[in-house]
């Protein structure tokens, strides 16, 4: 294999192999990858624009029972500090997110052992009833699978009848890395990497809108990382032709602090802004049919997430006005709506205020004249 010849199939869009994509990003400079990935992303979205979004990320419950060793947020069924959010609570919530301008709430929680279909069914109809006008970004394919097999049912059937209840789009949470090898070491509880597969294959079959995201960072090798993009592009190619599928990819390094997957590797934020960059070029590389790439700032900050943006990244996702799962973790970065777009514009784009399905939307007057919250600072 050579680095010119792979990085010319690249640029045509072709697909690499997973062993052609280790052999770039082991081999290839980050200048050579940045180029490539910034001329893919030009393809896809051919403007100056850079995206993000006003949301919230709330979750139905902490309670979980996958016990994942990067985890910090679950907590038992039955410990003290055990809760499952309230009606009256997600009103304040989503009153507040309209009110700072957001129309989305992105809603997880945990594998609650006796929250099933018709728990998630009742509440959707019920904010729906409430809220019209609010878009559910809600679960994710681990919780579709747990949730699936508390009712015997099958992916298509729990996912048609949550659609039918008010649900906008489907989440990529809990990818992690889809290896079964990884998951089998730090997120056993969760489904396989096979079944997260297929929960967002009969997603895209109902027209559901999904992402897709990769956690990278702690005992995953290089052919793992290039593995799963190769999987998510499999499946990008198996969705309906009307189907829009995943919209976007958003990876991010592993957040170890105080959890135990730490304390069993004995690796601390290993990666580097360098290798962070590197990995959004190649995401760009190995997902040629993704039109969306997301940098992380939450967990990589600004100024590396803006050398992103000249890496293939097109996308800088959410002020995320509450986040509790990646922060219990140790991720402190923040924004306010008024310091994405400053943080975009430095980096030489035009920032775009969109919704979860990319389409554009003006910005809300009173997100010009303050900021959000007090709690939303910037932090370099």
């Amino acid at each position: 294999m050579q680095v010119d010849n792979l990085l010319a199939r690249a640029l045509k869009l072709e697909h690499l192999t997973a062993d052609e994509g280790v052999f770039l990003f082991e081999n290839a400079t980050t200048a050579e990858l940045m180029y490539v990935g910034d001329k893919i992303k030009k393809y896809h979205v051919p403007h100056n624009k850079v995206t993000w979004i006003i949301d919230r990320n709330s979750n139905t419950t902490n309670v979980c029972i996958a016990n994942c060793k990067f985890c910090n947020f679950y907590r038992r069924p039955k410990d003290p500090e055990a809760y499952v959010t309230t009606i009256e609570e997600y009103k304040q919530k989503i009153e507040e997110t309209f009110e700072f301008g957001g129309e989305q709430l992105l809603l997880q929680g945990g594998h609650h052992p006796d929250l099933g279909l018709e728990y998630y069914c009742t509440l959707f109809k019920e904010l729906k009833g409430l809220y019209p006008n609010l878009k559910l970004h809600a679960l994710g394919p681990p919780e579709i699978a747990h949730i699936t097999k508390l009712e015997k049912s099958t992916h298509i059937e729990v996912l048609r009848a949550l659609k039918e209840a008010g649900l906008d789009s489907l989440p990529g949470a809990g990818a992690e890395i889809l290896n079964d090898r990884v998951r089998r070491r730090i997120s056993r509880g969760k489904c396989t990497g096979k079944e997260w597969l297929e929960v967002m294959e009969a997603a895209h079959q109902l027209d559901i809108t999904t992402s897709a995201t990769m956690m990278f960072g702690h005992i995953e090798t290089n052919y793992e990382r290039m593995e799963h993009l190769v999987w998510l592009r499999e499946v990008q190619d198996k969705k309906p032709a009307n189907a829009k599928g995943f919209l976007a990819f958003i990876p991010w390094p592993f957040m170890d602090e105080d959890t135990i997957l730490k304390k069993l590797t004995k690796k601390r934020d290993t990666y580097t802004g360098d290798e962070y960059i590197r990995m959004i070029a190649m995401s760009r590389i190995m997902l040629p049919n993704v039109v969306n790439i997301q940098a992380s700032w939450l967990t990589v900050g600004k100024q590396v997430a803006q050398a992103c943006l000249h890496a293939g990244a097109n996308d800088f996702g959410s002020i995320m006005i509450e986040e509790n799962v990646v922060s219990a973790a140790g991720a402190a970065f923040r924004f306010t709506a008024d310091g994405i777009q400053k943080a975009i514009a430095e980096a030489g784009f035009e920032p775009q205020l969109r919704t979860q399905q990319y389409e554009y939307r003006e910005l809300p007057a009173h997100t010009r004249q303050q900021e959000l919250d007090k709690t939303t600072m910037i932090v370099d």
